[in-house]
This record gives C-alpha cells, sequence and structure tokens, in this order.
C-alpha cells in the first residue's frame, strides 16, 4: 500500500515539474526584449539605455497605457528614425512582452 502510494507520488511529481519548469509570460517577454531591445533601451527597472535617446521601456506606461501597445505590436513599430528596427510580433510575443512591461510600471 505505502509503495502505491509513493510510486502515484513520485508518477504525479514527474508529470508537474515540467509545468513548474516553464517559463511564464513574464520571463519570456523579457527574453524578447533582451534579444531585441536591449542593444538600445533599458530593459529593466534601474539601468541606463545603452543609447541615450533610447527611453528605458520602464518608462514606456508613462506615455503609453500598456494594454494599448498590443494593436502597434501586431501591426508593426516604425520609429521616426531609420536606427530603430521594424517589429512585427505574433500575438504570443506581444502577450508575453506586453506581461514583462506591466512588470515595469
Amino acid at each position: 500500500m505505502l509503495q502505491s502510494a509513493l510510486r502515484h507520488g513520485l508518477i504525479g511529481l514527474l508529470l508537474a515539474t515540467p509545468a513548474l519548469a516553464a517559463p511564464t509570460a513574464e520571463q519570456r517577454g523579457k527574453a524578447f526584449a533582451r534579444a531585441n531591445c536591449a542593444r538600445c533601451h533599458a530593459i529593466d527597472r534601474v539601468s541606463k539605455s545603452p543609447v541615450e535617446i533610447a527611453p528605458p521601456l520602464r518608462t514606456l506606461h508613462r506615455r503609453y497605457p500598456i494594454d494599448s501597445l498590443g494593436e502597434a505590436l501586431a501591426e508593426g513599430i516604425y520609429a521616426g528614425h531609420a536606427e530603430m528596427p521594424v517589429f512585427e510580433l505574433n500575438p504570443d510575443q506581444i502577450h508575453d512582452l506586453l506581461s514583462y512591461l506591466k512588470t515595469l510600471e
């Protein structure tokens, strides 16, 4: 009886472990920002942006409601200067990036 309970408990733990290890939307959004934005923008709560004119991501919510950025991200971000690359994100990337941006508010 005890062996059966231990076996079932171990199987349950093994099945639950991948779900516990899966990155959250916020973590995936931060990884996206690190890979695509950090070259110019500060992506955390305290750092200065590597490019002086690039606003830190933590300040975006002061200029735009974060939830309203989803449509712009889906259509593509086009900046008024040539150095800013054009980004068109898929719905999952948008969700993840917005989830991360909300943690910076």
